[in-house]
């Protein structure tokens, strides 16, 4: 909580996870949109083309997200993430980073990686605390505006439409900000259950 209310100076905080398992779902016949006294429907059927995985990076500080689509979630392709991330972050600032304890970001070849880079600083959330994670907010917004109705051809369609989500959002960007504080964030959880 401390890297989201008060980050470090010369530094850039990034809430990093991945949305798996996201699938190319072509309906069998177009929506029918909402019209005067009708309303809106779509098929139940669809045609599964397969999935992509995205990986994603929130700049809680300026809100900006660097995502990258990729077949697999194994710890190879969190690598590659990785390294593009580093490529896109300036040099000379820390980079922090807020994510969960997912075996593909502890795997021994990752702390490998975070040991010949040390300029990065990784947070884990506790278990079962996603909704720490800043970065799943920018999933759920993908899921609801362009994932949940959309119609995709193809894996490389649904790619294209994720990258075009996110290219929209960084037109855009809104910083991360926390509507509670910290200590009524604790306190809520610390609170007995009835």
């Amino acid at each position: 909580m401390g890297l989201y209310l008060d980050p470090p100076r010369h530094a850039v905080v990034l809430s990093v996870d991945e949305k798996s398992q996201i699938q190319a779902l072509e309906r069998t016949r177009p929506d029918r949109l909402l019209a005067p006294g009708r309303p809106a429907t779509r098929t139940h059927d669809y045609v599964r083309h397969g999935t992509t995985t995205l990986f994603a990076a929130l700049n809680v500080l300026e809100g900006t997200v660097i995502g990258r689509c990729m077949q697999r979630h194994r710890h190879e392709e969190f690598l590659r993430f990785l390294n593009a991330v580093e490529a896109a972050v300036p040099a000379g600032k820390v980079i922090h980073v807020v994510l969960d304890n997912y075996r593909t970001h502890t795997h021994a070849k990752v702390r490998t990686w975070l040991s010949r880079h040390p300029r990065w600083v990784f947070h884990f959330t506790p278990t079962s605390a996603s909704w720490l994670n800043a970065v799943e907010g920018f999933f759920s917004a993908l899921s609801r505006r362009r994932l949940r109705r959309g119609t995709f051809t193809g894996v490389v369609d649904l790619q294209a439409a994720i990258k075009r989500t996110i290219a929209e959002h960084n037109q855009r960007p809104r910083p991360f900000v926390r509507t509670k504080s910290a200590a009524a964030i604790h306190n809520s959880q610390a609170a007995p259950s009835e």
